[in-house]
């Protein structure tokens, strides 16, 4: 990957709906040229798929925890598993120590968390500790810059 590689991909990151010609523009390169190189990336699976990002909150989703739990080793891949297909889960990561999950939920109240917890976490055999927080204020996402 090359300059012009990361300065497109800083383009649509920042807006995947953007047209060829205004890449193009952006990047003083003609439109074909800006076609060619958003295929190639996606070809070499740089580009993993355009998407849009939906606001959870616009939806009700308005407490967002992050929980990290403590897995019996043997029994992680199937925890992961099972959490991962929890509509409530929005990522899950197993983590280097191979015994621990870092999971981050949404939900529209902590009553609806508090439901999931005991329905999910609390009482398994499999979890050796849960540590929980929830989200007071997000400054930067994944995606970078400042969300207000």
């Amino acid at each position: 990957m090359n300059k012009l590689d990361a300065a497109l991909l800083n383009i649509l990151t920042k807006d995947a709906r953007v047209s060829f010609a205004d890449i193009a523009r952006q990047l003083d390169i003609s439109r074909a040229h800006a076609r060619t190189r958003v295929q190639a990336l996606v070809d070499d699976g740089v580009i993993e798929q355009f998407t849009a990002v939906v606001n959870p909150e616009k939806l009700g989703k308005v407490i967002s925890t992050f929980i990290d739990l403590k897995i019996v080793p043997q029994h992680i891949e199937q925890v992961a598993e099972e959490l991962a297909s929890k509509q409530e889960v929005v990522s899950l990561y197993i983590m280097t120590d191979l015994r621990s999950l870092h999971i981050h939920t949404l939900t529209d109240s902590y009553e609806a968390f508090d439901l999931f917890a005991k329905e999910n976490l609390f009482g398994r055999q499999e979890v050796i500790s849960v540590e929980c927080n929830s989200l007071l204020k997000r400054v930067k996402h994944r995606r970078g810059g400042a969300r207000l």
